[in-house]
């Protein structure tokens, strides 16, 4: 559906304005994300952020029974509503070997939702009282993965809950009426078409309860204990006292040029490009038939985030189980090649492509098709490369020789995936302006634009 419950959160968050606040990604998993749940990430790049995965486990479950929990605090109801329609007249002549005419026409859409949500917080003074608490178990399973794979854990201090049952609807519907010739051998026949109607209605119901939007905080395991970092700046490894020491210096340099409120702090594009380039030619050390179908499977994959979202609970938690589909297929490459570390490096494009707007993942699937890739790939390379250190807006020119590269609709996909970044762009005009908040989605853009390039080379025309 093209408004979905990844839209209406997205949607909630901007209204709620409140700082270092996500929306959830997927209705399946808006329980997932209440009070205590405890959250992993696997960053495989320094440039983009990676996704929140449940662990299934909350915080109090894994911590010595008979501590005191705090007492959240709860916000009055907050009724929040989004309502758009839109209707489109046009008059279209037929022209073609079948049939000439004329016939009206008239689409229409209509979408939104009205849901009630509270907010549900524990203060950091509250918080207190959890720090440096015992485990229950020295080592529960799902820590244990997370210190092998050196993961990060978090634990969701603020969600945002729906209050009652709501729907979130959209419908369209489309209405022709006119005249149609119809050449028939020597006769042409005349027929009139009646004014007729199609519409379409779907439904997703948000339950009760459902989280829209959180907040989280980095959780902390050392020596058998736990703390919450009450500051986002003070940043620090989940496990780091658990790594070999060794690793510790690897550990605190990647920190330094960690990703901080989402703005890269001291990489440089050269830094983004030897990693891409990196992961590009391991992606070309696969079989040439285990490329072609892994971008058979990721082509159709882009258009339903939901599909591209449990891949990557799957790898991230490794449940390398059944999948059908396509995800089913990706699954089937990763474990008929243990000699590569391909599972890293397909999280690697996923978390890129999550990155982009359901509009950005359908205008790439349209790409792909178009062999547009390459040329997109050089044109955000060259918006990249010379605005990558600033931080605030500057004008800046796209390089002609590259557009006259891209015509008709390959210049207007390439165009709105580039706006779609957060580029203040006008088709046909070469000037455009930096954003710093592009940063990041044309980073992931460039990435996945790299990698989706390297399978489109060996696929079948």
């Amino acid at each position: 559906m093209p408004h979905s419950f990844d839209w209406v959160c997205k949607d909630v968050v901007k209204k709620l304005q409140g700082k270092d606040l996500n929306p959830v990604k997927c209705l399946s998993d808006a329980m997932k994300f209440r009070q205590f749940e405890i959250l992993q990430t696997d960053p495989q790049s320094l440039f983009w952020k990676s996704e929140d995965t449940p662990v299934g486990y909350s915080l109090l479950q894994i911590l010595e029974p008979n501590c005191p929990v705090p007492e959240p605090e709860v916000s009055a109801p907050i009724p929040l509503k989004h309502t758009l329609s839109w209707k489109l007249k046009a008059n279209t002549g037929v022209n073609a070997a079948i049939a000439e005419g004329s016939v009206s026409a008239e689409f229409g859409q209509s979408c939104g939702y009205d849901i009630e949500v509270r907010c549900t917080s524990i203060p950091d003074s509250k918080l207190e009282s959890l720090q440096n608490r015992k485990l229950l178990d020295r080592e529960p399973s799902f820590v244990k993965n997370c210190r092998m794979g050196r993961k990060e854990l978090y634990v969701v201090t603020e969600a945002f809950e729906v209050t009652k049952d709501a729907v979130l609807e959209d419908s369209s519907s489309v209405d022709l009426s006119g005249k149609v010739g119809i050449p028939q051998v020597v006769k042409v026949w005349d027929r009139d078409v009646k004014k007729t109607s199609s519409e379409r209605m779907d439904s997703v119901p948000i339950l009760k309860g459902a989280v829209v939007a959180y907040k989280k905080k980095q959780l902390v395991i050392e020596n058998n204990t736990c703390v919450i970092l009450l500051s986002a700046k003070a940043k620090k490894k989940t496990f780091l006292g658990m790594v070999p020491r060794l690793l510790r210096g690897f550990a605190a340099s990647e920190e330094r040029v960690g990703i901080c409120s989402g703005v890269i702090e001291t990489a440089d594009f050269k830094r983004l490009q030897d990693e891409v380039s990196r992961k590009t030619w391991e992606l070309s050390m696969l079989p040439e038939d285990d490329q072609n179908v892994l971008f058979s499977s990721l082509l159709p994959m882009l258009s339903d985030r939901k599909i591209l979202y449990d891949l990557i609970n799957m790898l991230e938690l490794d449940q390398l189980g059944h999948m059908d589909g396509p995800g089913g297929m990706i699954l089937d490459v990763l474990q008929q090649n243990p000699w590569i570390d391909l599972k890293k490096l397909i999280l690697y494009l996923l978390q890129a492509l999550m990155v982009l707007s359901d509009n950005q993942l359908s205008l790439l699937a349209q790409s792909m098709e178009k062999r547009l890739l390459l040329q997109q790939q050089e044109l955000v390379k060259s918006i990249l490369q010379p605005n990558f250190k600033y931080p605030w807006n500057i004008p800046f020119t796209l390089q002609p020789q590259l557009l006259a590269q891209l015509q008709g609709e390959g210049l207007v996909i390439t165009y709105e995936l580039l706006k779609e970044c957060g580029l203040k762009m006008e088709l046909n005009n070469p000037r455009s302006t930096w954003d710093l908040e592009a940063k990041m989605p044309l980073s992931a853009l460039y990435g996945s634009l790299s990698l989706l390039q390297q399978l489109v080379d060996l696929s079948p025309c």
